[in-house]
């Protein structure tokens, strides 16, 4: 397991307060969700608002996934609103939320091995432009961009835009996926365990990119079972104990062994 030394934590701060006095990006108003006859989540309202990083932690088990998966559009919740931006929506489908700006990055589906970078960064989104009566790809152009964008992130290693993606590490992998969410205009990020296997570097990398995703506006939703790398980037904590919320921590109000310590005793579900 990695750990963020504390050089590291203290560079990953977070700029200003988050503005409440606006819609949140997105919220769940007393979602429940069950599997056939069995109920996973129970009654969970939360919110998400731009330029707020929400962590989620709790146990195996705990319905974590499940909850990402509901915001993502992968499952529908079998009671209870959905809303974005203040206004109520209904997924039917990943594509329903990805159009209104809710990207996912999974561990193993950030991007595609079989693409170079720029390949990956746009695409479903490529640039073309005019030649003669035909549009054709503009490559010269989403080269640049994509090059700019890793490099305004601080990926200077990577020299070259058509550098295969199998050769980029685990970190690198998720920050450009990041980075890609960012650049074109998502609302809602949602990541599940991007530090998971990671060395110390390419850690502080990803959580750089979850930073600066955070800073320029977006709101993100982030699972992972490692405190010391939740509590350096969350503006909220969020606890969650088969299927409902337990507790909400504010920025800097816990420790990471405290953190550890709530997970582990199971907090008591009648308080």
């Amino acid at each position: 397991m990695t750990s963020v030394s504390k050089i590291e934590t203290d560079e990953l701060h977070l700029q200003g307060d988050v503005d409440r006095s606006v819609d949140p990006v997105f919220e769940l108003d007393h979602v429940c969700h069950s599997y056939g006859r069995n109920q996973v989540i129970f009654d969970v309202c939360l919110s998400v608002w731009p330029g707020e990083v929400v962590g989620l932690v709790g146990d195996n088990g705990a319905g974590k996934s499940t909850l990402l998966k509901i915001f993502a559009g992968y499952q529908q919740p079998t009671s209870g609103q959905l809303k974005f931006l203040g206004k109520p929506v209904d997924f039917k489908t990943p594509a329903d939320a990805r159009a209104l700006g809710i990207e996912a990055v999974y561990q193993d589906l950030a991007i595609v091995d079989q693409l170079n970078l720029w390949q990956n960064f746009y695409l479903g989104k490529e640039l073309t432009k005019k030649v003669g009566p035909v549009n054709v790809l503009d490559r010269k152009e989403m080269r640049r961009k994509t090059l700019s964008a890793l490099s305004e992130l601080g990926l200077t290693r990577i020299r070259s835009a058509d550098e295969p993606v199998w050769a980029l590490s685990g970190g690198e992998r998720q920050s450009v996926a990041i980075t890609r969410a960012n650049h074109f205009g998502a609302k809602l990020l949602l990541l599940d365990e991007p530090t998971a296997a990671l060395s110390v570097r390419e850690t502080r990398n990803v959580l750089s990119s979850i930073r600066e995703a955070r800073n320029q506006g977006l709101g993100v939703m982030y699972i992972d079972h490692n405190m010391s790398h939740v509590i350096p980037v969350a503006d909220r904590i969020v606890l969650l104990e088969h299927g409902r919320i337990v507790r909400i921590i504010d920025r800097g109000d816990v420790s990471v062994e405290e953190l550890q310590d709530l997970i582990a005793q199971k907090p008591n579900l009648e308080k």
